[in-house]
């Protein structure tokens, strides 16, 4: 087609495609650039399909969302920087940053998606004879995209190579200022290099788009749902099996004194006492009395939180030391069980005085029950478990339930609770 001007007119004599070929050529533009982009069936994740305020129930939770919304749609306008969108599974992160990939497609412009743990295989799969791109090809690619979008980042094996090749091309991204999305549960859970490239706040805007919530009830180590559903108050024997009257007593004692603490819990209540005497059940008891208010609660036994510490340091852990660390440490109610029971190796007793210690200083509720008595337990940590401004010190002196032995004689004495609490 050529345009109806006078001889002389600079569009004289020029052939132009009718609309009808220049929506072809749109079309066909578009397609190769949904092919490049990787996108497949998340073409179909729009901004137009996205709820504004997210699919939460919580009104602060919705206002988070609606700000990512607002920036997510400023950044399609102008990538600049990096954009790290956060919140757990199934919060929308993924449908935004496809938004974003989308809506650059319509308007004619590159977009590269890439889910992570995907990305990594595809480079893996590079290396085989039979792979029909090569492996500088697709990392090339990656690393020098005019816009990427990686999703799920955090969610692949964490193992060397992939963590190296991550750092390569996030390295690069960060250094030439690349446009980049970024979608992840939980920036703390990264690799310590790859972290600090995202929370850079001069190339990085940080979006949380949903708060993550904290379960009420966290463990590690010890309690099934069956045993705490049976262990309460209620269910509590406080005869003993075989007890003699002063072992009664002590039980009496532990039981009004975990009651009390169960109702409003303050400072420290300490439980001590030989293995089997009732112990781990006034704990859980309180522990259940807590979650039937709606309130948080981190149960653990000693031995098994210490070995699930060490094991944060293996590349297969799914979870790093420090989000551990700082659950068991800041928790508004914390339960050891077993205390005295763990190897008492140089590192075991300092993890436990670093727990123990930001416990005491900043007076966070806390229920300890020792295997034995006090005696056995390191200094540092037996000073702050006796320390009556803070601590409640319950003896029982009854022997195991599961026992039948008869108990002895003069059983080592209780000290009745401190009044008043």
């Amino acid at each position: 087609m050529r345009f109806d001007v006078p001889f002389g007119h600079p569009d004289f004599g020029r052939l132009v495609p009718c609309k009808c070929t220049e929506k072809e050529f749109d079309d066909e533009h578009l397609v190769r650039l949904e092919r490049y982009s990787n996108l497949g069936p998340l073409t179909r994740l729009t901004f137009d399909n996205l709820m504004p305020r997210g699919r939460s129930s919580d009104p602060q939770n919705q206002e988070r969302f609606a700000h990512c919304y607002q920036v997510a749609r400023g950044f399609t306008q102008e990538p600049k920087g990096w954009l790290v969108l956060r919140g757990p599974s199934g919060c929308g992160k993924t449908h935004l940053a496809a938004a974003i990939a989308n809506q650059r497609l319509q308007e004619g412009h590159q977009a590269f998606f890439m889910i992570v743990p995907d990305l990594l295989d595809h480079l893996r799969t590079t290396f085989s004879p039979s792979s029909d791109i090569a492996y500088d090809e697709l990392f090339e690619r990656v690393r020098n995209a005019s816009l990427l979008v990686l999703d799920d980042l955090g969610s692949q094996s964490s193992t060397p190579w992939a963590e190296e090749k991550l750092f390569q091309i996030l390295n690069h991204r960060f250094n030439a200022e690349l446009p980049t999305v970024v979608t992840i549960n939980n920036v703390e859970e990264l690799d310590e290099r790859l972290a600090a490239k995202l929370e850079d706040p001069d190339i990085a805007r940080q979006c949380e788009l949903e708060r993550p919530q904290v379960p009420l009830f966290q463990q590690v180590g010890g309690l099934s749902p069956q045993f705490l559903a049976d262990k309460t108050f209620e269910t509590f024997d406080a005869r003993g099996m075989n007890a003699d009257e002063k072992g009664r007593d002590s039980l009496q004692a532990a039981l009004r004194e975990a009651r009390q603490f169960a109702d409003t819990p303050k400072d420290w209540l300490v439980l001590t006492g030989v293995h089997g005497c009732g112990k781990t059940h006034l704990a859980a008891a309180i522990a259940n009395h807590q979650l039937r208010a709606g309130r948080h609660v981190f149960f653990t036994v000693v031995p098994d939180l210490l070995d699930h510490l060490r094991y944060t340091f293996s590349p297969e852990s799914r979870v790093t030391y420090d989000h551990v660390f700082e659950a068991v440490k800041t928790s508004p109610l914390l339960i050891l069980d077993d205390l005295g029971t763990e190897s008492g190796t140089p590192w075991a007793q300092e993890k436990l005085y670093q727990i123990l210690n930001y416990r005491y200083n900043s007076r966070l509720s806390t229920v300890i029950t020792v295997g034995g008595f006090l005696e056995g337990i390191e200094d540092r940590l037996s000073s702050r478990l006796t320390d009556f401004a803070l601590s409640t010190v319950i003896p029982i002196s009854a022997p195991d339930y599961r026992s039948q032995v008869k108990a002895p004689e003069n059983p080592r004495p209780y000290r009745q609770p401190r009044r008043g609490r």
